[in-house]
Formats: C-alpha cells, sequence, structure tokens
C-alpha cells in the first residue's frame, strides 16, 4: 500500500479545506483555549460546509478517533473536555456523562 494511501488521515489533519486550525492546536493542554481556537477557526471560515458548530466537533472529534489507542489517557481527557468546552461555548447543552451501568460491557 502507498505511503499516501495509509496516511490520509494526517493530510486531512494538515489540510483540511474546512477549517484552518492553528498549528498544534491539539497537543495544547487547556481545553478552553483549544476549544476557542476551533470556534474562533469555525466562524471565520468560508469553505466549511456545515455550521461553525457542527464544523468545530467534527474536527475535534476526527481528531481523537484517529489517534485511537495512540493518544495517552491524560491526553484524551483534555480533548474530551474540550469537547464540553466547545459545546458551552456555542451555547449547546454538554453531552450526557455515561453511567456505569449503561456503559458497555465487553462479554467473554
Amino acid at each position: 500500500m502507498a505511503k499516501t494511501a495509509r496516511r490520509w488521515s494526517q493530510r486531512v489533519t494538515r489540510e483540511s479545506d474546512a477549517l484552518d486550525l492553528k498549528k498544534g492546536v491539539f497537543t495544547w493542554r487547556d481545553p478552553k483555549r483549544i476549544a476557542a481556537s476551533l470556534k474562533r477557526s469555525a466562524q471565520r471560515s468560508r469553505r466549511r460546509k456545515a455550521d461553525p458548530f457542527r464544523s468545530a466537533l467534527s474536527m475535534l472529534t476526527f481528531y481523537l478517533n484517529r489517534a485511537g489507542k495512540n493518544l495517552p489517557a491524560g491526553r484524551r481527557k483534555t480533548l474530551m473536555r474540550a469537547k464540553d468546552e466547545v459545546r458551552r461555548q456555542f451555547g449547546r447543552a454538554p453531552a450526557r456523562k455515561q453511567t456505569r451501568s449503561r456503559r458497555r460491557t465487553r462479554s467473554r
């Protein structure tokens, strides 16, 4: 498989046509700063296909999903808090928290 075919997600993150993200935005430690930067980028973009809220949240979710198991727990926690902060900054209700009884469990 060609290198470019394997690394399409890296290219999307780097060259996304929807948002012009600040370099290293997903490596910042402050969820409020990450959310503010995503919101600013989404609102300024004229190339996005969806509303600013969906564009900002989609880019964050895309990064989380592509990082997968390689993302350290602390980093994932910060980015999940950034998702809630994006919702807050756009005036949307935060996502419901899963309770232990509702979480999926693996069957053995």
